[in-house]
């Protein structure tokens, strides 16, 4: 979306305003948004919004040397973590992976928890899929060793019956 102000440059800010019940809309470039006094709204407090985020991550954990930390750099957006520390921002999803060590104690103070507890969305994501992979091949395990357990009974081979049972205690938790 083009500025509505130039016409020219790409918009980045986005105003909505409601006054007495009428919304205006409004998407300007950086430039106009500068002119009108559209600026950065943290401008005046004393320090930028990347500082205030990276307080929470805090210093970065001491390397065995400062050049190792400097070449350790995400293949995709190129931050080190001391970019991330100063801007308070990751660049890209791979910094996630890439400095998941230093951000682990920053996520628990922030969450207070790292692994996620809550909703998950209607794809499910790669993890909620393996989960109900791994609960299908659970449900058929228990089934098989179930349909064993019953033709043991009927043999009258009750060694293998508790064995089985055993192992379907144990498999059901």
């Amino acid at each position: 979306m083009l500025c509505q102000n130039c016409g020219r440059n790409e918009a980045t800010t986005h105003i909505k305003r409601v006054i007495n019940g009428a919304t205006s809309e409004n998407h300007l470039c950086a430039e106009c948004a500068g002119s009108l006094g559209y600026g950065d709204m943290f401008s005046g407090l004393g320090f930028s919004f990347g500082e205030l985020l990276g307080g929470f991550l805090g210093e970065a954990p001491a390397l065995p040397s400062a050049a190792q930390q400097e070449t350790r750099r995400c293949k995709i957006c190129g931050n080190s973590w001391q970019d991330i520390v100063r801007e308070g921002k990751l660049g890209c999803a791979e910094c996630y992976s890439l400095f998941f060590e230093e951000l682990q104690p920053s996520l628990q103070r922030i969450h207070g928890r790292i692994k996620h507890n809550g909703k998950i969305s209607a794809g499910g994501g790669v993890e909620a899929q393996e989960q109900k992979s791994r609960e299908k091949e659970k449900a058929q395990k228990l089934a098989a060793l179930k349909s064993d357990m019953k033709k043991a009974i009927e043999e009258q081979d009750f060694e293998r019956a508790a064995t089985l049972r055993d192992e379907i205690k144990a498999l059901d938790g």
